[in-house]
């Protein structure tokens, strides 16, 4: 048996040596009729917290079935403890957000209403299932939960001291030097703004917040979504695991 298989899933069930995994309907449509695997084939799983299993197909049906753990491929790697705080724009823009966040290494994604957040809500079960897919796809064994929306003004009213806050401001210039300037520590956060920027009170409550480090993404105004794996990449290459 290989080490690793080339077909990924994620479960929420405990993974160890010997473990049963009982499918749900949709994932045994997915790995029976689409994929069309049968009894014998591997497939690798992983659930956030258990590494990555390589697992066999010990029972195939339309409806369900189920697989079998049988060596550890790969150990739980998990990401650093970053937030990526975002409003939601268009459809298709938001969910490029969340996979890219998912992709590049962000311990939890949080959708934000601002003064000037053109969307009022999301599907949050459709965001956390493309960060699911991302994960499955890019190798991960860990998927980062996907908040509900909430606003802006009460997430900075309840934000944690111990947790520094990478403001993306459009006015300024420069990022790695503010950056590398930034105080020490392991929790860490990254706010991207709305198509039509923070407003006035907004920019001015987050600058006077005493965990902000402000940065620019250079001298080109970015659109949401690039911003957004602009600074997941600054702050991976920096401050992150890369």
């Amino acid at each position: 048996m290989s080490s690793r298989a080339k077909i990924r899933l994620f479960v929420e069930h405990p993974l160890g040596a010997g473990q049963t995994v009982p499918l749900s309907r949709e994932q045994a449509h997915y790995l029976f009729g689409v994929m069309r695997l049968g009894v014998g084939a591997e497939v690798a799983l992983f659930n956030g917290t258990d590494g990555e299993w390589t697992a066999e197909v010990a029972e195939a049906g339309k409806r369900g079935g189920s697989l079998a753990c049988r060596v550890l491929a790969a150990p739980q790697m998990s990401p650093p403890d970053l937030w990526l705080i975002f409003a939601p724009i268009k459809k298709a823009r938001t969910d490029f957000i969340v996979e890219k966040a998912a992709e590049m290494g962000a311990a939890r994604i949080m959708p934000v209403q601002t003064d000037f957040t053109n969307s009022e809500r999301i599907r949050q079960d459709r965001l956390q299932a493309h960060a699911v897919e991302a994960a499955e796809q890019c190798g991960g064994t860990y998927v980062p939960p996907v908040d509900d929306l909430q606003k802006l003004d009460r997430l900075l009213a309840d934000w944690p001291e111990d947790r520094q806050l990478i403001f993306c401001d459009e006015s300024l210039v420069g990022a790695r030097a503010a950056l590398d300037a930034a105080p020490a520590g392991d929790k860490w956060a990254i706010l991207i703004g709305p198509e039509g920027g923070f407003s006035d009170a907004e920019r001015a409550r987050l600058t006077a917040h005493p965990a902000t480090t402000a940065i620019s993404l250079g001298p080109r105004i970015l659109r949401a979504d690039t911003a957004a794996v602009a600074a997941l990449t600054l702050f991976q290459s920096t401050r992150g695991d890369w």
